[in-house]
């Protein structure tokens, strides 16, 4: 192979895996797919659906309760007097009864305590839920540029093994003229036998990769757009850590989540005391009662009769039950306190964490460019000198092998830029498909 083939050649193998125009999906068509099949999103949202009750639940607690009753039976009596020479007396009559009742709590703490949990369970689900729309942006994002950096590392094991096969074929044909010991030969064959290995395990990788993907959409990953020409690293905006990290502190969801279990088991503690207290209820009812002629008079009679009334019931002892559940309540409001400084402190450790993603990631994209460059003009120079007799064709085959590592560098980069991104709005809670799309423009096929 002339050494001004070489770098077509190896081109070809860079993009061997690059999908046709037309058919590939790119960052945000991946996720619509997502929302429609993933199972974990789809379990959060039906989480959300039946949690959204809870409110109404809690309301009824509050509002009127009425029931009805009625009921109608057939009565064959027979009474045996117990005179001497007295007869037994029958009868059969039918009787019928129906009844309206209505119940208004007028003041049951318990109840109103249990209203404003329904509301709380209500945001918590509803934090629960973006926090689940977040976590598959960013499911999807790392899935996505897994299989992109899965099929890099492909390109790069194929063409680290054309320049060992080449090599390999060199140190065989010097090994017989005599200008190359059998070491040269044996050493050549094992970097060769290695490249073979690691193209079978970027293989496996990249279909482990592509299976991840797969879960997630509910089908075989299809075709990627690549990054393109128009990425560029941008500094967060404001470039300012302690201010990313004091809006994280706040509004992050799981800041967020457990501040509302926080309120909710205040609440709790609340409900329980209030088992202590009296409850007054207001209640109204109808009653018909019908029956047919009995033993003691040959006539029937209906009763009907309406009821309103008060009804105050006090709690004066339960065996120390409710004491207990209070100090069961206080003590898991205590918890939820523990569990609301840890997120608070998991959501600064977060923030800080992807903000020096992106901050260090866009210098260290600076950085591989410049290695491109350098890596490219070396690869040049290393041809020419190939060309005059200098340089070796092995020389210039590994200097491409180190262009194009210099360039998987850059694209691994470039992915983890891309993903830190979207981890820091994920962590200060502010994380949109808007910032999917952003990142989406990036990509081209």
């Amino acid at each position: 192979m002339q050494a001004s083939r070489l770098i077509p050649c190896a081109a070809a193998l860079l993009f061997a895996c690059a999908p046709r125009i037309g058919l590939a999906a790119d960052l945000v068509s991946i996720y619509q797919e997502a929302l429609m099949r993933d199972s974990t999103y789809s379990a959060a949202r039906y989480q959300r659906q039946a949690s959204q009750e809870k409110l109404p639940q809690g309301l009824a607690g509050l509002l009127p309760s009425a029931s009805a009753a009625a009921n109608t039976q057939y009565n064959d009596r027979t009474i045996q007097f117990r005179n001497p020479g007295a007869a037994a007396v029958n009868s059969q009559f039918n009787s019928n009864f129906w009844n309206v009742s209505i119940t208004q709590p007028l003041f049951r703490m318990q109840n109103w305590e249990a209203y404003q949990q329904g509301k709380i369970q209500v945001a918590l689900a509803e934090a629960q839920f973006v926090q689940a729309t977040q976590d598959l942006m960013l499911r999807v994002s790392q899935a996505y540029f897994d299989i992109l950096l899965a099929e890099q590392d492909l390109n790069l094991a194929r063409a680290s093994k054309a320049a060992f096969a080449r090599q390999f074929e060199q140190a065989k044909r010097n090994f017989e003229v005599g200008t190359a010991t059998i070491t040269d030969a044996n050493n050549s064959q094992a970097q060769f036998d290695l490249a073979v290995s690691t193209e079978i395990g970027a293989i496996n990788t990249l279909e482990v990769r592509k299976e991840a993907l797969a879960r997630i959409i509910g089908r075989p990953a299809p075709d990627l757009n690549r990054l393109s020409q128009n990425f560029e690293t941008r500094l967060p905006e404001p470039n300012n850590m302690d201010r990313w990290v004091e809006t994280a502190v706040q509004a992050a969801l799981p800041v967020q989540i457990a501040q509302a279990t926080v309120d909710f088991q205040s609440r709790e503690v609340s409900r329980n005391r209030a088992a202590h207290l009296p409850t007054l209820d207001a209640f109204a009812s109808y009653a018909d009662n019908a029956s047919g002629a009995g033993i003691n008079t040959n006539l029937g009679n209906e009763t009907r009769s309406s009821i309103v009334g008060l009804t105050l019931a006090i709690p004066l002892y339960q065996g120390g039950l409710v004491n207990s559940r209070v100090r069961e309540a206080l003590a898991l409001q205590d918890k939820t306190r523990q569990d609301l400084e840890s997120a608070k402190r998991q959501a600064s450790f977060d923030t800080r964490q992807a903000f020096l993603g992106v901050t260090n990631g866009a210098a260290q994209v600076r950085a591989l460019e410049q290695a491109v460059r350098s890596n490219q003009i070396n690869l040049d120079s290393t041809r020419l000198a190939q060309e005059v007799g200098i340089r070796t064709e092995v020389d210039v085959l590994l200097a491409t092998q180190q262009f194009f590592q210099a360039q998987r560098d850059l694209a691994n980069a470039k992915y983890v830029y891309a993903n830190a991104v979207l981890r820091l709005k994920a962590a200060a809670g502010a994380l949109t498909e808007d910032d999917l799309a952003f990142v989406n423009r990036w990509l081209a096929p």
